[in-house]
């Protein structure tokens, strides 16, 4: 098949290119050697033996006398023999030739063209080559395969036109690799320095990719470490908070135990007190039926009587200073007063040397509030156990008990005289005393719901009281007749006072407002809005431009009435405020507090002084002694009420 290879290959690119100086035995070239064109298309036939067919009908001169005269021509042009072969022609005579079926295609074409080149390369490849899979859906993929080292250095002499380069580049490399002096490290493919930019490219990629990853899965960490360090400072938290709790329950579980432990006695005492009382209500009975009987006997004397004057004419003439007495009411108290104490200045109370000096046990339930005389030193509570009593200070004897309440009582005042008595109670109802008689001289039913404190006003002709019915009312105490009703709460009205020396009335409510009334109009002058929870009492100081108001949060407000505006703010703890109380100065805060405690504050130096301990329950009052400041008392659910001096 080689002269016909030659010859396809002289026809497309020409016989005069073809030639490279092979000569023959008659002088002229061989016209079939191959020569710059094959090796442009990679077809490399350098070293091959010549077909022998010249122009001149000569065989060539390497065909001819067994390779002698090729021999001489390349001893003459110093060309190195690789391996000589000798031909003969008997050689062709002896060989069998194998027949060969002609293939219709071959026959019907005259002339053969690449495209039968290209079909018979595709029919000789070798049969155990793998069979290439069918391409996969999508354009096909073409890539190029690398250069070897020979290969670039022919297209580089081609390119620039070097042929005799080309031609001696080619003889000494087919030389020196039939000879074997190359290693298999320097017939290695020609770098591509794009490929390898490429793959560097796509691993830098791939790296950058899974660095991003690493970052994501980084701040994701990140995010799930401050979540749980989050948690574990609000667990922490809380269990601090339990921890406090649980210490506070067991201090409370050892107070009730140790309240409890009382309760033996009580109840023995009670059950002795129960047994006198059946005792009693017997002899009672008794004198009861006697004195009906005698009744009975006077009431037939009496219609006896009538039946023998019947004939004598009554003439019985009306009392008129009784029905004007009964007729007559107080006038409203006049506005142009002032206040003896605005321009005072007293010493501050040394509330910092306070220490309980006396406890004073007598009721037999919570004492809810207690008050002073306004000329003796005598005192009066009020307690749960249904009763009131007065005593003696600072000997803390008792002066007088009252018992009339059908429920707890929850408060108590003075009139300014000293002469009455005003407790209020759970039972609905409002009861004047006369503590010269001791006895109750009225009892004022105007409420509808538990009454929870009153107050005299400074002339003594006024009184209101508070309840839980959401209202406050004013009564003549002339008339015993209700003057005034105070509406504009939304929830119960919790204490009541007046301002000193004027006709205010001033009003802490459940609904967290502090609210001044006028008492003639009965309308609202000023509502003080600030607390976050039921408000349990607001009080005066002895000037009336201060107010102190305290919550069951524990929160007590200062205002100033000239301006109405919140001043200082004193966060007594957790527990409640129950009550407040300043000083004669003004200067000086007693709080009583949910926690056992009295809490002192100096007002104008906006400092804590003191932490007065010494109840075992929730301290419910507390009152500086009017005179002087001379010692303070504080009531509380323990029973008893307590003197610090």
């Amino acid at each position: 098949l080689k002269p016909f290879w030659l010859k396809v290959l002289a026809e497309k690119f020409g016989s005069s290119r073809l030639a490279v100086g092979c000569t023959c035995t008659s002088g002229t070239r061989c016209e079939w050697q191959v020569g710059e064109t094959v090796a442009r298309l990679g077809l490399v036939w350098a070293g091959l033996p010549c077909p022998g067919l010249c122009s001149a009908g000569a065989r060539c001169a390497a065909m001819a006398g067994g390779g002698q005269a090729a021999s001489a021509g390349e001893k003459d042009k110093s060309h190195t023999i690789l391996e000589a072969i000798e031909l003969s022609d008997e050689s062709d005579d002896e060989f069998a030739y194998e027949e060969l079926p002609d293939e219709p295609e071959l026959v019907d074409d005259d002339e053969e063209t690449l495209d039968d080149i290209n079909r018979l390369l595709a029919e000789t490849k070798p049969s155990d080559r793998t069979q290439v899979a069918p391409a996969a859906d999508g354009p096909a993929k073409v890539q190029q395969r690398p250069q070897v080292i020979d290969d670039f250095f022919r297209n580089f002499l081609i390119k620039n036109g070097m042929k005799r380069s080309l031609d001696t580049f080619q003889t000494e490399w087919y030389e020196l690799q039939q000879t074997g002096k190359f290693k298999d490290s320097e017939l290695e493919v020609v770098p591509d320095i794009y490929t390898r930019n490429h793959g560097l490219h796509e691993e830098v990629i791939m790296l950058r990719n899974e660095v991003e990853k690493a970052r994501q899965v980084a701040q994701t960490a990140k995010q799930s470490w401050d979540k749980f360090r989050k948690e574990r400072d609000f667990h922490r938290m809380h269990h601090r908070r339990v921890v406090q709790e649980k210490n506070k329950l067991i201090v409370d579980l050892r107070r009730l135990k140790k309240h409890y432990e009382q309760y033996e006695p009580t109840l023995t005492e009670l059950k002795h007190k129960y047994e006198v009382a059946m005792k009693e209500k017997m002899l009672m009975r008794l004198e009861r039926d006697r004195f009906l009987s005698k009744v009975e006997t006077l009431q037939k004397q009496l219609s006896q009587v009538q039946a023998d004057t019947k004939d004598e004419p009554m003439n019985r003439e009306e009392q008129p200073g009784e029905t004007s007495r009964r007729s007559k009411q107080a006038p409203w108290p006049s506005d142009d007063r002032t206040n003896p104490y605005a321009n005072s200045n007293f010493e501050a109370a040394r509330v910092s040397d306070l220490k309980k000096s006396q406890t004073f046990k007598g009721h037999l339930g919570a004492v809810s509030r207690i008050a002073f005389h306004p000329k003796i030193p005598v005192v009066a509570t009020a307690c749960d156990d249904h009763t009131w009593k007065m005593w003696s200070m600072p000997e803390g004897q008792l002066v007088l008990s009252g018992e009339g309440h059908r429920d707890w009582v929850s408060g108590v005042a003075f009139h300014p005289r000293g002469s009455l008595v005003a407790t209020t109670s759970g039972d609905f109802t409002v009861k004047v005393w006369d503590v010269a008689k001791e006895r109750c001289k009225h009892t004022l039913t105007d409420h509808n719901q538990a009454v929870w404190a009153c107050a005299f006003h400074d002339l003594g002709d006024f009184m209101v009281t508070c309840s839980m019915d959401q209202t406050a009312k004013a009564f003549d105490m002339q008339s015993m007749r209700c003057r005034q009703t105070f509406r504009g709460h939304v929830d119960s009205v919790n204490y009541v006072t007046f301002q000193p020396f004027s006709n205010n009335i001033l009003t802490a409510s459940g609904d967290k407002t502090v609210s001044m009334w006028d008492l003639r109009t009965g309308l609202c002058v000023q509502t003080f809005y600030g607390h976050a929870n039921a408000c349990n009492q607001a009080v005066f100081n002895k000037k009336g431009d201060t107010i102190a108001s305290c919550d069951s949060d524990g929160i007590v407000k200062l205002w100033d009435v000239r301006v109405v505006s919140e001043y200082l703010q004193i966060d007594t703890g957790q527990h409640p405020a129950n009550a407040a109380c300043f000083d004669r100065s003004g200067k000086v805060l007693a709080i009583a507090s949910g926690d056992a405690s009295i809490k002192t504050f100096n007002v104008e130096e906006r400092v804590f002084v003191a932490n007065l301990e010494g109840h075992d329950d929730s301290v419910q009052d507390v009152a500086f002694e009017p005179m002087g400041d001379k010692y303070l008392l504080s009531a509380s659910s323990d029973a008893s009420f307590a003197m610090w001096t």
